[in-house]
C-alpha cells in the first residue's frame, strides 16, 4: 500500500540508532532537490531521530505514518545549500565528564530510549528520550551545566542544539557517548 508518492523507498527495517540516519544520509544524496524519500523503519526512536535529522540538516521533515510495526518517514530534500549539518560546538570527552562527576552542580541528560538506559547508564542520569526533550524541558534547571550523552554522540548532538536553541547556554555534547564509556555505570533491573 502506498500512502505518499515518492522518488525514493529506503529500507531500513530491523537497524538501530544510528543507521537509519546513516542510511537516509546517505540516501539523501542520491535525490535531486524537491525530490520525497520515505524511509521504512521499525526503529521506535527513528521517528525523533529522523525528524531531528532533518531539521538539524535544512531538509524538510514532512511526517510519518505508522504502518503496523513499520514507521514510514518522510522528507524532502532542500537545495543543496542548506544541506550542510550543524554539529554543536560545545562537546567534551567521555574521560572530561568522568572528572565532572564529582561536581554536584551538573546534570548528566541521557537522551537515548528508555530501554537503552535501563540496562546500562551513568549514575544519577537524568533519563529523557530525545523524541519527549521538547516537552520536558522544564525538567531542567537552565542555571545547571547540563552534559549530554546518548549512545554515540549523535542524538546528543541534537539534543545539545534544541536545548542551546531555547535558552540553556551551559549545554555540553559528550563524545562518543556510552559506546564507549568506562566510567561507573548502573542498571535498573527488575
Amino acid at each position: 500500500m502506498e500512502f505518499i508518492k515518492t522518488n525514493m523507498k529506503l529500507d531500513a527495517k530491523g537497524l538501530a540508532c544510528p543507521m537509519p540516519i546513516v542510511k537516509t544520509r546517505k540516501a539523501m544524496k542520491d535525490l535531486d532537490n524537491g525530490q520525497v524519500i520515505e524511509v521504512q523503519a521499525t526503529d521506535k526512536g527513528s521517528k525523533a531521530d529522523i525528524k531531528a535529522w532533518a531539521e538539524s540538516t535544512g531538509n524538510q521533515y514532512l511526517g510519518t505514518i505508522e504502518n503496523g510495526e513499520v514507521l514510514l518517514h518522510y522528507l524532502r530534500k532542500s537545495s543543496d545549500e542548506n544541506t550542510i549539518e550543524k554539529r554543536f560546538e560545545n562537546v567534551i570527552s567521555n574521560d572530561q565528564l568522568n572528572q565532572k562527576l564529582q561536581n554536584e552542580n551538573i546534570i548528566v541528560l541521557d537522551v537515548r530510549e528508555e530501554a537503552e538506559y535501563v540496562f546500562n547508564h551513568i549514575p544519577n542520569a537524568v533519563s529523557i528520550p530525545l523524541g519527549e526533550l521538547e516537552n520536558r524541558m522544564t525538567e531542567l534547571n537552565k542555571d545547571n551545566e547540563i552534559y549530554i550523552v546518548c549512545r554515540t554522540g549523535n542524538r546528543s548532538d541534537l539534543a545539545a542544539q534544541l536545548l542551546f536553541s531555547s535558552g540553556f547556554t551551559n549545554v555540553f555534547n559528550v563524545i562518543p557517548g556510552m559506546t564507549e564509556w568506562s566510567g561507573k555505570t548502573t542498571s535498573i533491573k527488575g
